[in-house]
């Protein structure tokens, strides 16, 4: 619960895994954070082994462990609001939940199923765990066009099919949803996201990042841009556009970190203005 009596520094938090190469997961989120100027707290639910172009190992943490890394943050730390990422299993889902279901906290939850690299990041009998005790805990979900068709129960082919399937994820989780768009129409000049909030359909767009080698971790880095734009108190049509102005950015201004390897990294100038979030009638 918000504490009335102090106005706090902003405080997210990432519940996700752990990407050893740094280009997503908890490592991402942190970053995203800090560049927000947001604090950032973290409990880890896995240690994984990779870079950005392969996953060499899982190793889970126990759930208590999750639970435990919860507990003891929010216990003393004025958390503003919180993220999920990679939850691996059916008992890392049940306990998060359990430590999340009494939480008035504002939850963006990017179910992450599989990794860019084609990796299984969610056990496929958590799927369910997920649909039955972590979705209906979310205010916003924001799942990739693979992932919001698991959850939707249909395919996406197109911009129609994406306007759809949000409504459907939006009115059975009573949320608000992103389906991000990279994973359709990938000879435009425009990378789109579907969004519907408050029974509304938006489109929420920048140029599409053709030259990049660093697409490993936008999902990530989107999903940790909200939760930090929220947490500073910013309206929700700003925090759609600044979080994909910071993701356009982050690929604009991406890294070379070894041979043939880039990677996304804060930008050094907003581009908000690169965005554009439309209705969709």
């Amino acid at each position: 619960m918000k504490n009335t009596e102090k106005d706090f520094y902003p405080v997210a938090m990432t519940i996700a895994g752990s990407d050893s190469g740094g280009g997503a997961g908890v490592q991402a989120d942190l970053r995203t954070f800090s560049a927000y100027g947001v604090y950032g707290c973290s409990a880890i639910t896995a240690i994984t082994a990779q870079n950005p172009h392969a996953v060499d190992r899982i190793d889970e943490i126990p759930p208590e462990g999750v639970a435990q890394q919860v507990r003891t943050v929010m216990s003393k730390i004025d958390i503003s609001c919180i993220k999920t990422g990679m939850m691996l299993n059916e008992g890392i889902i049940n306990a998060v939940s359990a430590e999340l279901s009494d939480k008035k906290l504002l939850l963006i939850v990017d179910p992450v199923m599989v990794s860019t690299s084609g990796s299984r990041l969610l056990e496929e009998d958590a799927v369910e765990a997920m649909k039955a005790k972590l979705l209906p805990l979310a205010t916003w979900i924001t799942p990739n066009i693979p992932e919001a068709e698991i959850l939707a129960k249909m395919s996406i082919k197109n911009r129609e099919d994406a306007i759809k399937a949000v409504t459907v994820i939006s009115e059975k989780w009573q949320c608000s949803t992103i389906i991000k768009g990279g994973h359709f129409d990938l000879q435009g000049d425009v990378a789109a996201d579907i969004v519907r909030h408050n029974n509304n359909n938006y489109e929420l767009s920048s140029p599409r990042m053709t030259e990049t080698k660093a697409a490993h971790g936008t999902g990530c880095t989107l999903s940790a841009a909200l939760a930090a734009g929220f947490a500073l108190g910013v309206q929700w049509k700003k925090v759609l556009r600044m979080a994909k102005g910071f993701v356009y950015g982050s690929l604009n201004e991406s890294v070379e970190i070894g041979a043939d390897v880039e990677a996304m990294y804060p930008p050094q100038e907003s581009y908000q203005g690169k965005t554009l979030l439309s209705r969709i009638d």
